[in-house]
């Protein structure tokens, strides 16, 4: 009953920050979901510190203000419980809590002071929560939300909005809750964000029971709590519902979870999922790229082997500028199956889940698994490249199942998906289940 009201609390906590970005002219604004997101995780690391700093440092907990008792510690007496508390805390100093802002309100350059602290909080903990391009570039936290505001003079209003909206809430009560809870609450935040728009490589969601049903059997039961060190691994992330769900069932310290995704805005959700999900040591394995074309995870030259993949890649899509890049030796053994060719009238319509099906296949460690949505197309193609794909994971004993989904249970395509389970370590037993009249929605 207490969880349930405590969600309810944090969806008031969006729906407060949505109302004052509506207020703003920036409903539906493109801008809106980086100030959405990128306030709520300034609130959320504002007191996971706070959490941990009381762990450490019991007294402060006694304070009737614990950000003024921590505002009269020596540098050095803060330096000292930085290093007692998680690495995987942000660090902040007392300048950069919420309640230092709030209380600064009545300041002239409000809006300057509340951009410099969130720059200072991004560059104090570049190292474990930046998350890097394929071409070495880091992206930072935060951005200097006030200037989404195209008006200047109405700056520091918005950015007290956005402090007092955030002022009249506390996580604290919830550090200790598990997986299923931040998982509906990352849904909740990103619901207006994460829809396929039609553009190209725009996100494609999961839907969360999806996601868990796969995790689970990928990692069954009895393995579960078994898995060591696991490398989990999605070349089309998204915002990680399916990674969230596979690290969960493994263990979240158990596990390493690397991704890559072209979409900038993609790579911004899943840094925020791993940080709610205690796994923000797989933070600097997250990548914003074109897998297909500079595959970044790499064991020396050669590209890096995974445990356990999972991936609900993009199916079709124009990528014509950049396919005779691929067509060469080097990638012969990688699309062993061939390269769609360029369409001379529907481009948009390239089936790009071909390229990411091969590099799957070719990423798994020779025990690994893999789970991938396809559409059911693939499924009984009778030539092409589909056709060479699947002989391949027949001839080499690679198929452990496949999975036909009802239709429409992906919001953001109509197109009819199976879910592919290939193993690498398989037993004789081979399930295909025909599931597109089953389930209620």
């Amino acid at each position: 009953m207490v969880e349930i009201q405590f969600q309810h609390k944090v969806r008031e906590l969006i729906d407060g920050l949505k109302a004052i970005c509506a207020n703003y002219g920036l409903g539906n604004d493109g801008n809106e979901f980086k100030i959405i997101t990128q306030a709520f995780l300034y609130k959320f690391l504002n007191d996971k510190f706070a959490y941990e700093a009381k762990k450490v440092d019991q007294s402060l907990g006694k304070s009737e203000k614990w950000e003024d008792a921590l505002s009269k510690m020596s540098d050095d007496e803060l330096e000292m419980l930085a290093l007692q508390m998680p690495p995987d805390t942000a660090i902040l100093k007392p300048h950069h809590f919420i309640s230092y802002l709030f209380s600064q309100q009545n300041e002239p350059d409000f809006s300057k002071l509340f951009d410099d602290t969130l720059r200072d909080i991004s560059i104090q903990n570049n190292e474990i929560f930046a998350v890097q391009t394929d071409g070495g570039a880091k992206i930072k936290l935060f951005d200097e939300l006030s200037q989404f505001i195209s008006d200047p003079s109405k700056r520091d209003e918005f950015c007290k909005a956005i402090i007092n909206e955030l002022i009249e809430f506390s996580f604290e009560r919830i550090f200790d809750q598990k997986f299923d809870f931040y998982a509906s609450i990352f849904e909740y935040l990103i619901k207006d964000y994460n829809a396929n728009s039609g553009g190209k490589y725009a996100e494609y969601y999961t839907p969360h029971a999806v996601a868990r049903i796969m995790a689970e059997i990928l990692v069954p039961k009895n393995q579960q709590g078994k898995v060591k060190n696991a490398t989990c691994y999605d070349p089309a992330a998204g915002s990680g519902t399916l990674l969230m769900n596979v690290a969960h069932v493994i263990g979240e310290t158990r596990c390493a979870i690397y991704t890559q995704d072209i979409s900038q805005k993609s790579s911004n959700l899943l840094r925020l999922n791993l940080i709610l999900n205690n796994l923000v040591h797989s933070i600097p394995h997250v990548v914003q790229g074109n897998t297909m074309l500079h595959p970044y995870h790499k064991d020396g030259n050669e590209l890096k082997k995974f445990d356990y993949i999972v991936s609900n890649p993009p199916f079709k899509l124009d990528f014509s500028d950049f396919r005779d890049d691929l067509d060469t030796k080097a990638n012969k053994d990688r699309f062993f199956a061939g390269i769609p060719k360029v369409k001379a009238k529907s481009k948009d319509k390239m089936e790009i889940y071909q390229l990411f099906l091969q590099h799957i296949i070719y990423s798994l460690k020779e025990n690994g698994k893999a789970a991938i949505v396809v559409p059911t197309g693939f499924i009984s193609a009778q030539s092409g490249i589909d056709k060479n794909i699947r002989q391949y994971l027949v001839e080499n004993n690679l198929v452990s199942g496949a999975v036909s989904m009802p239709s429409n249970i992906f919001a953001s395509t109509g197109t009819n998906v199976s879910i592919l389970f290939l193993s690498k370590n398989l037993d004789d037993k081979i399930v295909l289940i025909d599931a597109s009249r089953l389930g209620t929605k």
